[in-house]
């Protein structure tokens, strides 16, 4: 059946992917991206994210050594105004009435927030897997510094990494964002759901099984440690998108031990490095954390499984990327390599940095 077109099922967010293993072997006739990698200066004044830089605010930066965490300058949410925090599945349900009569059709409700910029490292020429594990380690700390924070105030806390020019990273300095918001975003919401029901169906946490099954089928496996599982999911819809999970069972960032924490930092940057190594390139994805929802809710949340996405575009090689076009937008999901060959290539690619390889040839 996987050599053929079929449909697949993702659990997660209860709707069908349509894999189309023959359409690998196409031609591609289409558009053709620049290759990404360029001289990144070490250090630029002129980038606003470097120690002691200028930003556009006027406020400058400490000479910073480590992790740099500061409020976002251009935020999307703000912290001013109502706030429409709950504890539902769904808390973005709009909320407005039909006074008017028209039907809920033109619903809004306030949103508040707090949007923050996390720099990994002071270098703008280092990337996440050149860093050392140790420099790694603080950067796992401080998402888990700032969700602990945030989360008493918030509904959501999402931590997320644009990576490249391609996923639309405006600067090329190592960083990450992290936006909480007072309402449950669309994507945890019906993460949420599904996951609740399935527990409630089945027993036992969707994403716990869904581990010891790909535990004991080995197929789509990438690499894995005593703590931490990376797969190519079953249900994958970007050509090398990967699912990173903790073995045991943890609903938030800020339940993991130190031991999960530095093991995590070791399986981050093998993965990031294969990623890298797959077509020797600064490898763009856009990356997240979903946990459970916070804020000052008592519900239940034994039904979620901390876990992030990766989102890569690329498809045969670092210049020619998966679009998301008519069909995937209009009607479903759709991608051409099965999730085994996705995971097969990655797994065959070599553990140390092509650029570590190619610097040591030199």
């Amino acid at each position: 059946m996987d050599e053929k077109p079929h449909i697949r099922f993702d659990p997660l967010k209860d709707e069908w992917v349509v894999v189309s293993p023959h359409r690998a072997r196409r031609p591609w006739k289409g558009q053709v991206e620049k290759r990404q990698e360029k001289l990144v200066p070490r250090r630029d004044m002129k980038n606003e994210l470097v120690p002691s830089a200028v930003r556009v605010n006027g406020e400058k930066n400490p000479e910073y050594d480590g992790v740099y965490v500061f409020n976002n300058d251009f935020p999307a949410l703000l912290e001013e105004g109502q706030s429409n925090e709950g504890c539902g599945g769904d808390d973005n349900d709009g909320g407005g009435d039909d006074n008017d009569g028209d039907g809920g059709l033109f619903q809004s409700a306030p949103a508040r927030g707090t949007c923050r910029v996390m720099c990994f490292h002071p270098r703008s020429d280092m990337t996440l897997p050149l860093m050392e594990t140790e420099e790694v380690v603080k950067v796992v700390k401080e998402w888990i510094s700032q969700f602990a924070e945030l989360s008493k105030k918030y509904r959501w806390v999402q931590i997320f990494e644009n990576r490249g020019e391609m996923m639309g990273c405006s600067n090329p300095h190592p960083h990450c964002q992290i936006w909480a918001s007072s309402f449950l975003p669309k994507e945890p919401s019906v993460e949420d759901k599904a996951q609740k029901e399935y527990l409630s169906k089945h027993g036992t946490p969707m994403l716990s099984r869904y581990i010891e099954l790909e535990l004991s089928k080995k197929e789509r496996i990438i690499i894995e440690n005593d703590h931490w599982l990376v797969v190519v999911p079953y249900w994958a819809v970007w050509p090398y998108e990967t699912l990173l999970l903790p073995k045991r069972h943890v609903l938030r960032l800020s339940d993991l031990t130190d031991q999960e924490q530095e093991s995590l930092a070791v399986i981050m940057k093998q993965l990031v490095t294969k990623y890298d190594n797959l077509f020797e390139c600064v490898f763009p994805y856009s990356f997240g954390w979903h946990g459970a929802p916070t804020g000052s809710c008592d519900a239940d949340c034994n039904h979620w499984q901390l876990h992030a996405h990766y989102y890569p575009p690329l498809l045969k090689s670092a210049t020619v990327k998966k679009f998301m076009g008519g069909y995937e937008m209009l009607a479903s999901r759709q991608r051409d390599l099965t999730a085994e060959a996705a995971a097969e290539k990655l797994r065959e690619t070599p553990d140390d940095h092509y650029k570590l390889r190619k610097s040591e040839q030199q």
